[in-house]
């Protein structure tokens, strides 16, 4: 059975998919089920059980929270969610292919904010050299994109990533609704994170994984860090990791 786009916990009205669950979990031996098709205390106790015992892809523990999302239905069924690499229009497709030419692209020195490329990438949304920079980095590749398409640049032009979040007339995927439905999020989103005190953190999604995103990211680590030393493809992230949500353009 496929991922249904839907967080499946207590109450689920579903009992095909509720079955299918529990009876995943009567095979591996979790629980006191009789595969009712009704997502009880006993299923939520039975799914805890499970993700206490089991890691994600990348080797992470999973959240025990008796919920099966994205991630928790990818171990338990063993088959993964469908992988989604396609960008839904030119614009989105072409802001990719930008973003993977820029990785690699370091300041310099390092940590300093600084360097020829990180100052192109500042000075497309007129901030000055030292400042952080990847929402202007999203805004460059954007605007690369554009250019070579030949049509305006709908981005919003600033290097803020909560100034972008609120200020963006395009569509807006929350993080809530991104994790209820991973399929909402589409290669070529641009993810908005939020560490409070009004600082955030920003990318391109270039590939959705289930409840994973790769991305690329200016102003980042390897780890996947904000305000780090150049720009990174980043494999690991997850949906419930992003604290705003996903923008998307087209």
């Amino acid at each position: 059975m496929n991922y249904p786009n839907k967080v499946i916990k207590a109450g689920e009205k579903n009992s095909q998919i509720v079955k299918a669950i529990q009876q995943r979990l009567i095979e591996l031996g979790i629980g006191t089920l009789q595969g009712t098709g009704t997502f009880g205390p006993k299923t939520v106790s039975a799914v805890k059980q499970f993700q206490a015992m089991h890691r994600d892809r990348f080797g992470n523990p999973l959240i025990v929270d008796g919920e099966v999302g994205a991630i928790t239905w990818e171990v338990l069924f063993d088959n993964g969610v469908p992988e989604e690499h396609e960008a839904p229009n030119t614009l989105l497709a072409k802001a990719i292919e930008v973003a993977e030419s820029q990785v690699g692209v370091m300041e310099v020195p390092p940590g300093s904010n600084r360097g020829p490329q990180v100052e192109a990438y500042l000075a497309s949304t007129n901030t000055p050299p030292g400042n952080y920079w990847c929402a202007a980095f999203v805004f460059w590749c954007f605007k690369k994109a554009a250019a070579d398409l030949g049509i305006p640049n709908p981005v919003v032009k600033t290097a803020g990533c909560l100034d972008h979040w609120n200020r963006t007339q395009a569509l807006k995927i929350t993080t809530a609704r991104a994790i209820n439905n991973p399929s909402l999020v589409v290669p070529g989103s641009i993810f908005i994170k939020s560490h409070g005190g009004g600082f955030g953190h920003t990318g391109i999604v270039t590939a959705v994984n289930g409840g994973f995103i790769e991305t690329i990211e200016g102003n980042s680590n390897p780890n996947g860090s904000s305000n780090g030393i150049g720009v990174f493809r980043i494999t690991f992230r997850k949906i419930n990791s992003i604290e705003k949500g996903f923008i998307i353009y087209g």
